[in-house]
């Protein structure tokens, strides 16, 4: 049976061995029931070191990609009773301090999905460490997407999301790529099945240790974007249809 207050966190791992017990530590004391950390063949001491933690771990035999971590992450969420899960990356770039804050908009019934939006000013974002050409792609994006998507969020790209447990149960995220691109696909299969999303501020921070994507990953990435926006439109409009916006799911 579900749980209203339960909260599930996961967290898709690759050579996070030394941001993992930092972002640990910043989830407030008694706000979570459990954390998952699925391990996508780390080259380090991740997996040993969660595991002191007292985390759970789900690790990968081969390296799979962001992608299909996520999609393990998501299938065994919905395995537990949480009723809210999020997801956080384990490099210690996003404040997990806000986690019960964005549980209390789902749990008042306002969003089924949060996203963390690190841009609030321009000063402010480039100063904590955005490069600036992720900072210009980023504004350009989320510009298009919102007025594609007839929605008004800060930051479409933000890795730092926290869902009702009906939104995974619904989308079809198993169809979705193995690649960067799969958060894109998300936000797209949200909207395109009304869920309602929100934002909130989130303190971001950029440093060696924290996962980024280098610039040839994100010209992919805006590329891959672009398509599923594209997507969007011919299915919404009915002229093709596509497995991304279907009911019928992959098998896991």
């Amino acid at each position: 049976m579900e749980e209203k207050n339960s909260i599930t966190v996961i967290m898709p791992a690759y050579n996070a061995a030394k941001t993992i017990e930092k972002t640990f530590r910043d989830i407030p004391a008694g706000c979570v029931d459990e954390i998952i950390l699925v391990d996508d063949c780390s080259t380090d001491e991740t997996i040993d070191i969660a595991r002191s933690l007292g985390i759970t771990v789900v690790p990968h035999t081969e390296n799979r990609g962001y992608g299909a971590n996520q999609k393990t992450c998501y299938q065994l969420a919905l395995q537990t009773k949480a009723s809210i899960i999020v997801m956080l990356h384990p490099d210690y770039q996003y404040d997990a301090r806000i986690i019960p804050l964005c549980a209390g908009f789902i749990n008042a019934g306002i969003c089924d999905t949060i996203i963390g939006s690190r841009i609030r000013t321009r000063k402010e974002t480039l100063e904590s460490g955005m490069p600036r050409y992720k900072y210009f792609a980023n504004r350009l994006m989320t510009f298009c997407q919102n007025l594609l998507f007839g929605h008004n969020l800060g930051d479409f790209h933000s890795g730092f999301r926290v869902f009702h447990r009906s939104v995974l149960e619904t989308i079809a995220f198993e169809n979705n790529a193995d690649s960067f691109v799969f958060d894109s696909q998300c936000l797209a299969q949200i909207i395109y099945c009304n869920f309602r999303i929100g934002d909130v501020p989130i303190p971001a921070r950029y440093f060696p240790e924290a996962s980024s994507i280098d610039f040839k990953q994100c010209i992919r990435y805006g590329l891959g974007t672009v398509w599923v926006m594209m997507q969007y439109v011919l299915q919404k409009t009915g002229i093709c249809q596509f497995a991304l916006f279907s009911n019928e799911k992959k098998p896991s």
